[in-house]
């Protein structure tokens, strides 16, 4: 949200501002693989030698387009968690989510167009390495 050359951000948001850089190895993709046909989700080799793996409902849980961010955000929800169900209501079905297509962002990132339809989303090498699942990451 900004207002007048004002931009307010939360706390997670000033937390990964102080976050150090990452080495340019660790953010620079050897290998992208997007496992479309598989479903299986997004698998990228670094040029450090590490992989990361992200399954596809993640990826769109974890949009990080001002949008679903704030939603997030408002919500109290970290990048990758599910919305909650709505309780007392019959649970409807909602295809799992899958990307149509998949395209590179410059040298910086991939985008995905989902197949609900959004499409803003621009996940940059930097916010996938910083959001690896694995447990070598977690344990930094």
């Amino acid at each position: 949200m900004s207002h007048e050359g004002i931009r307010l951000v939360s706390e997670e948001e000033a937390r990964r501002a102080d976050a150090p850089e990452l080495p340019r190895d660790a953010v620079t993709p050897a290998k992208v693989r997007v496992q479309q046909t598989s479903g299986e989700g997004l698998e990228i080799d670094w040029k450090d030698g590490h992989r990361s793996r992200w399954g596809f409902v993640w990826l769109r849980n974890a949009c990080p387009c001002a949008t679903c961010h704030e939603e997030r955000e408002a919500a109290g929800r970290a990048a990758g968690e599910a919305k909650a169900k709505a309780a007392g209501l019959l649970p409807m079905y909602v295809a799992p989510a899958r990307p149509e297509s998949a395209s590179p962002v410059g040298n910086y990132a991939i985008s995905f167009k989902w197949n609900d339809g959004h499409s803003t989303g621009i996940y940059s090498w930097d916010y996938l390495r910083r959001h690896c699942g694995c447990t070598e990451c977690q344990v930094k």
